[in-house]
């Protein structure tokens, strides 16, 4: 027995239908696992990234919050050097040892002065191999599926959670329109694995809940029948769009709404806000925030 390793379960290493046994079973017998396991989100090499052969563009061109991403790299066990508006600043590369030591992700930013704010410009993301003693950079295409999954994971919840896009009320905080464009296409644009393994913890949820009947998931949002209007949860940013006319609606956060909800995994807070979001619109014609009813009634 002393020759026995145990090691755990990891959706990268399981077929499809085990995956959503696990899921489901969790789900059903309201588990709540301690970290993201059964709805663990998987990043198999894509075609484009075969292409490049040595880099993955995936995660590139987010404009991000730099402090807060300097911040979750710390979390998440990632080095990194401070940058700032001084001379060599400008340009970053945070790195992340993986597998026992044998490989290295890094994953490379720039650094964006836009007052009044501190922001990055995501770039790309490469591994290196330890070969005597030294890094050396490998193509993508001889990574460990898992080692790639586990680094490419770590980038989407950098991206997902510092994001501009993320961020209810910055459109309208007077930026300069310099990255409008971004925080509005990604906003409400296609999702990440992060907001996927959102949209299938959902379709397991909803139906237990109280509002079922008024929610449906597409293929990027939660729709959300209220009696004033119907509205469009986005399950990457969780930011909100109203029909008819696609008008954006700015809810910061709905305190309380999600007390004593269930959830099987909870990693950036982003599940348990689209899910009080939906709660609060369900119902809106009982809202008493002024601020929320003036937009929701034009």
């Amino acid at each position: 027995m002393a020759d026995v390793r145990v090691r755990l379960w990891h959706p990268a290493r399981a077929a499809r239908e085990e995956v959503v046994r696990w899921r489901e079973a969790v789900a059903g017998g309201r588990v709540r696992q301690p970290f993201k396991q059964a709805f663990r989100e998987v990043y198999p090499l894509t075609p484009a990234e075969e292409a490049t052969g040595v880099y993955s563009n995936r995660f590139a061109a987010h404009i991000v919050d730099y402090r807060r991403l300097y911040a979750m790299f710390k979390q998440r066990g990632w080095r990194t050097q401070m940058l700032g508006p001084w001379d060599g600043g400008d340009a970053g590369e945070a790195t992340r040892v993986l597998a026992e030591g044998r490989w290295r992700a890094a994953f490379r930013h720039d650094y964006v002065y836009d007052g009044p704010g501190e922001y990055a410009s995501t770039d790309q993301v490469r591994f290196h191999r330890r070969v005597d003693g030294d890094w050396r950079e490998a193509p993508l295409a001889e990574v460990p599926a898992l080692v790639f999954s586990e680094a490419m994971r770590d980038v989407d919840l950098f991206v997902a959670v510092t994001s501009i896009a993320a961020d209810p009320e910055w459109a309208d905080r007077g930026q300069d329109g310099r990255h409008l464009d971004y925080w509005r296409e990604t906003s409400f644009g296609a999702l990440a694995p992060s907001g996927e393994v959102r949209r299938d913890a959902l379709a397991r949820l909803l139906p237990r809940m109280a509002i079922a009947a008024r929610c449906t998931l597409t293929d990027r949002y939660l729709v959300v029948r209220g009696d004033l209007r119907t509205y469009r949860i986005h399950l990457g940013s969780a930011n909100i769009l109203m029909d008819p006319g696609d008008v954006y609606l700015c809810i910061v956060a709905a305190p309380g709404q999600d007390a004593g909800l269930f959830l099987p995994f909870e990693e950036d807070g982003r599940l348990a806000l689209i899910l009080s979001k939906a709660l609060l619109l369900a119902r809106d014609t009982e809202i008493a925030d002024e601020s929320i009813v003036r937009q929701i009634k034009g």
